[in-house]
C-alpha cells in the first residue's frame, strides 16, 4: 500500500508581490540577527526562484513575522474606519426604510427616529478618528 498522500488542496503559484513580502521577511531576520548573511543569500536566492506559496512558506516558517510600519498600521487602521463608516450608511439606510414603512403606515410623518442611534454611532466613529493614540516606541499607535 502507498502511504503517500497528494496534498489536498493543489499548489498555489506566487506572485511578484508575494516574493517581495518573503524578501522582506528575510531582509528583517537578517537586520534583527535572526539569519546570517551567508544563510539570508541562500534563502533569498531561493525565494526568488520560488514557484509555489509552499516553497516560499518553507523559506520563512521558522522567522517571525516583522511587525507593521507605523505607516502600514495607519492605512489598515484607516480602511477599518472607513469601512465603520460604510457599516453606519447600511444602518442608515435600513433604520430609514423602517422609520419611512411606520410613516406609510401611518400616513404621516412622525419623528425620524433613527437621528438617536445613528447620531451616536457617529460619535463614536468620530471620537475614534480624533482620540489620542500612543506614542511608545512599539510603533504600534493603539488607542489608549
Amino acid at each position: 500500500m502507498d502511504d503517500r498522500r497528494e496534498p489536498s488542496v493543489p499548489a498555489v503559484r506566487v506572485s511578484d508581490l508575494d516574493r517581495d513580502e518573503a524578501l522582506g521577511v528575510l531582509a528583517a531576520a537578517l537586520a534583527e540577527g535572526r539569519l546570517d548573511p551567508h544563510e539570508h543569500e541562500i534563502r533569498s536566492k531561493r525565494a526568488l526562484r520560488a514557484r509555489t506559496t509552499d516553497e516560499l512558506a518553507a523559506l520563512t516558517a521558522d522567522l517571525p513575522v516583522p511587525a507593521p510600519t507605523r505607516s502600514e498600521q495607519d492605512r489598515k487602521d484607516l480602511r477599518e474606519w472607513l469601512a465603520e463608516w460604510r457599516y453606519w450608511l447600511g444602518g442608515a439606510v435600513i433604520m430609514s426604510g423602517i422609520w419611512g414603512a411606520g410613516c406609510v403606515q401611518k400616513s404621516e410623518l412622525t419623528y425620524y427616529w433613527p437621528v438617536t442611534p445613528l447620531g451616536v454611532w457617529a460619535a463614536v466613529l468620530i471620537a475614534i478618528a480624533i482620540w489620542p493614540r500612543d506614542t511608545d516606541d512599539s510603533g504600534s499607535g493603539r488607542i489608549r
